[in-house]
């Protein structure tokens, strides 16, 4: 998980580097090239409910590699794109469905297999995103003049190829009272099938009310988490910073990204808090640094935006760690591995639209001022509404809820056929003893 995120995630918050390339290059508007990025963010949260699926259906291990070599294939033909629509296919659709593919079962599977430092293990393996954004965003500036973007994206493809061999290592899962693996060769009717396909993708879990509260509370996050990591190194250079110098403005924040994730998943287990109301204290904190870093650079202070980027960095590390720890509290451990590809994938809306948005302030307005406001104000009001959540004042944890128990129709024929046949029996055993006597 920790280097797998890290070619994920990691790469996918250093793409900014490309923003300003691709700008110059195709002589395109900054909402244009912004949706190169917002596709594939939003791709991974979609196709990751099929992905949740096949493993259930399956096993993570080829589910893995199989998103491990989309995702490289995606950045290799990106490398031979001539206009924009080849970029959202390849770098948004393609890797897209491999991030997507990989990304939430390898959470899954951490998290199924702890219990009492969960928040911790999530919290180290997601350490390796502000790793990997600290080096790839110099590392990638580096490769873009040296090879060109062109060049930079074939890298890039090479360099995902890795996570099949991440996926190659996983152990095998042994998940007790889940769903039965498919059998190739069997045969279901089709109201079998499509019982046993809700099953994979936990579809119940839309009729529980603090699912759907968590779920748009994560949803308006996203509308406004990833804004930073597009268009920070954008907007420095808008101001009047070098390429190298707002390139480590994001280097920085991943550094603190690091220290953010582990802290924040160490503190948690210590149990002197509810992890929810440490996920809105992070949230809350993470929303005010975002709409406090274009106030910081007005000046042309590089140092106050430095400081501010820091601290932005440190909360939205800790906010990502808390926002997976919570979520065996929401639909339990049992239902983890569907819940989260379809949390995933109703989230995508906000990471499909919130860059885009940004892109088309700036266009408007002429600087990222309002694209900042808006993003940190979206944050906001996602922490305002986890505060509705049941239980949300209580000093303990509610039971975890339990995967509801669902009869397929053959066994609930067979079922009925058993009962049958023993009432027939019975029957038949009365009607021998009157004979008898």
């Amino acid at each position: 998980m920790f280097v797998s995120t890290s070619l994920v995630f990691g790469l996918m918050r250093s793409l900014g580097v490309f923003f300003v390339e691709f700008v110059q290059y195709f002589e395109e508007s900054a909402q244009a090239i912004s949706w190169i990025s917002s596709i594939g963010l939003a791709a991974q949260q979609f196709f990751s409910p099929l992905g949740a699926a096949l493993c259930n259906a399956y096993n993570t291990r080829p589910v893995v590699m199989t998103g491990g070599f989309l995702s490289g294939l995606g950045f290799i033909l990106a490398s031979q794109a001539t206009c924009l629509v080849h970029l959202y296919l390849t770098m948004g659709v393609i890797s897209g469905l491999g991030w997507g593919l990989v990304f939430t079962p390898m959470v899954a599977t951490v998290m199924s297999n702890f219990t009492h430092r969960r928040a911790l293990a999530v919290g180290l393996g997601f350490s390796s995103i502000g790793l990997s954004s600290f080096a790839f965003n110099p590392l990638f500036q580096l490769l873009v003049e040296t090879y060109a973007w062109r060049g930079a994206l074939l890298i890039l493809g090479g360099l995902s190829l890795n996570i099949m061999a991440c996926g190659a290592l996983i152990r095998p899962e042994c998940r007790s009272k889940g769903p039965a693996k498919l059998d190739s060769q069997s045969r279901l009717p089709c109201s079998d099938m499509l019982q046993r396909v809700s099953s994979y993708l936990e579809v119940s879990l839309l009729c529980e009310r603090p699912y759907l509260t968590y779920t748009l509370g994560v949803t308006l996050f996203n509308f406004g988490y990833f804004v930073p990591y597009f268009h920070l190194v954008a907007h420095s250079r808008h101001v009047g910073f070098s390429e190298y110098g707002a390139a480590f403005i994001m280097s920085a924040a991943g550094v603190t990204d690091i220290f953010g994730r582990i802290v924040s998943g160490w503190f948690s287990d210590l149990g002197h808090f509810r992890v929810i109301h440490l996920l809105i204290l992070w949230t809350v904190l993470a929303g005010v640094f975002i709409m406090l870093l274009p106030v910081s650079s007005l000046m042309g202070s590089y140092s106050a935006l430095m400081v501010i980027s820091l601290l932005y960095g440190f909360c939205s590390g800790a906010l990502a760690s808390m926002v997976f720890a919570v979520v065996p509290m929401i639909m339990g451990v049992e239902r983890m591995m569907g819940g989260l590809g379809l949390l995933q994938l109703i989230e995508s809306c906000g990471g499909l639209l919130g860059t885009p948005l940004s892109g088309w302030l700036r266009d408007n307005t002429g600087n990222y001022v309002a694209s900042f406001m808006v993003a940190g104000s979206f944050v906001l009001l996602g922490s305002l509404t986890m505060t509705t959540l049941p239980h949300f004042f209580s000093c303990t944890d509610p039971p975890p809820p339990k995967r509801p128990v669902l009869i397929d129709n053959s066994d609930a024929l067979c079922l009925e056929l058993a009962q049958k046949n023993c009432c027939s029996s019975e029957m038949n055993h009365q009607a021998v003893e009157q004979t008898k006597k």
